[in-house]
């Protein structure tokens, strides 16, 4: 009768029982589920494999392998099943050479339980059942698995509806396909100002609810928006092939978590100048001396700052000229910023505005998180003008700034060099801005209506000189 199969022969002949290899480092998986729960809360791929006690590299690779999503759930596991914790205590408790009955006692489980733990997941690379907790986890983790093939890696008819809805060919109005730009892909996310690969480029949720009025009567043609994206990012799911992320809107090549974008800002905004600390009087307008401010871009980074009073919309006007040696050497990396706008410049011009206006017009300066007001603590300091800082992604709240720089626009086009205009020019056209009548104002300029104001404190007894 010949030995059951799964075992071999030990060099002194007597049968053991093979085995299916050597666990991986730090491959269970409570400390992959430790990894993603950081990864949900915001932090990097670094930040979380030094969280869970793994290798940086580690955590990348896990990251990429999941594209950017935890291909596990991250609920706790069942109290039914033993965890590594337990595991670790019956590994301790078994060396001392305690019984099952005595172990079960101690962990508070069964003596069958135990008896079965040490039994069938133990080491046998020695030939002999030999316990150990982290062994014990990866045999359990091994034989626990239960892989679910991706729905649309088994219904070819949907999967070729999502992918032609998703990477199809753009055709002219005979039929014919037009394929665009040839844009290999790297792996990555494609550049600024580069080629996009082109496609039909329905989004994951289009695709899905699309679904439901094609086919009303064919349940099998379902699918949520969440499967494509897994089908796209995590490896190993077999239906989609990473390439075609290329064909999303946003190009990624890795999803990014939700609490990381809520992570984004700037290191230099913190919670106490954030626009939420604004007094309310900023908002009613009633005071004048609050201000909002941002940059117009232009050719080759060439930049104005615009400065306008939110009472009155009384606008002033930053040069920002380009610093020497800018265009006669090469772009060093986290160099000077020679085109004028660095976060210096930025504060000694609107310094030396701000110190042209009466105490009263220097309350407040709202902006957005650029860089360019890095050093907004010294500027604060330079000016007592208190700064507050927007929103990641919400022009609205400097609404009167943005309606201005949208009027600027006028003389300032897109795309022309704003370098080549003197201070006259920037003056000049601010007066020109300021001697224009608005509807806001009860058809006043905004040069009348700040005369308005400070003729009014003056009579009240406030003193408007700089």
């Amino acid at each position: 009768m010949g030995r059951p199969a799964g075992w071999t022969t030990t060099v002194t002949g007597r049968p053991a029982m093979r085995s299916p290899g050597r666990p991986g480092v730090n491959e269970h998986r409570e400390v992959r589920r430790q990894f993603w729960r950081r990864i949900a809360e915001g932090l990097s791929s670094e930040e979380a494999a030094a969280a869970c006690g793994v290798s940086q590299p580690v955590g990348g690779r896990w990251f990429r392998q999941g594209g950017g999503m935890s291909p596990l759930s991250l609920r706790p596991l069942s109290g039914r099943y033993l965890s590594i914790a337990e595991r670790e205590e019956i590994a301790l408790l078994k060396a001392q050479g305690k019984g099952v009955r005595e172990i079960g006692r101690a962990v508070g489980r069964d003596a069958s339980t135990i008896s079965r733990e040490l039994r069938r997941n133990a080491a046998t690379r020695g030939g002999r059942l030999e316990y150990r907790a982290v062994t014990a986890q990866w045999h359990a983790e091994r034989r626990g698995r239960r892989p679910k093939t991706a729905k649309l890696a088994t219904n070819q008819r949907l999967h070729n509806y999502v992918q032609d809805r998703l990477a199809g060919a753009i055709t002219d109005g005979q039929g014919r396909p037009i394929p665009g730009p040839n844009v290999p892909w790297k792996g990555r996310r494609h550049g600024r100002r580069a080629d996009r690969r082109w496609g039909t480029a329905w989004s994951p949720e289009q695709i899905s609810r699309r679904l439901r009025l094609d086919f009303p009567d064919d349940d099998s043609m379902r699918i949520s928006h969440e499967a494509i994206y897994q089908a796209l990012y995590v490896q190993g799911r077999g239906a989609l092939r990473r390439d075609l992320t290329a064909c999303l809107r946003t190009g990624r090549a890795l999803r990014v978590p939700q609490a990381r974008t809520r992570r984004r800002g700037k290191h230099f905004v913190s919670p106490d100048v954030m626009i939420s600390q604004r007094p309310p009087e900023v908002a009613d307008r009633a005071v004048p001396g609050h201000w909002e401010g941002d940059l117009i871009i232009g050719l080759e980074r060439s930049a104005i700052g615009t400065l306008v009073e939110r009472t009155t919309r009384y606008t002033m006007l930053l040069h920002l000229p380009r610093m020497e040696g800018h265009g006669q050497q090469p772009v060093v990396k986290n160099g000077p910023p020679l085109a004028g706008h660095g976060a210096a410049a930025v504060r000694d011009a609107i310094a030396k505005q701000i110190a042209t206006l009466p105490e009263q017009l220097r309350r407040s300066l709202t902006w957005d998180q650029g860089a360019e007001m890095a050093q907004h603590v010294q500027l604060q300091l330079d000016t007592s003008l208190a700064i507050y800082f927007c929103d990641p992604h919400s022009p609205w709240q400097r609404g009167t700034n943005e309606n201005t720089n949208g009027l600027l626009r006028q003389y300032f086009p897109k795309g022309t060099d704003l370098s080549r205009h003197s201070v006259n020019d920037l003056d000049a056209i601010a007066a020109a801005l300021n001697g224009r009548p608005r509807k806001t104002l009860g058809w006043k300029t905004p040069a009348e209506a700040l005369a308005e104001h400070l003729e009014s404190a003056q009579a009240a007894g406030v003193a408007t000189t700089p």
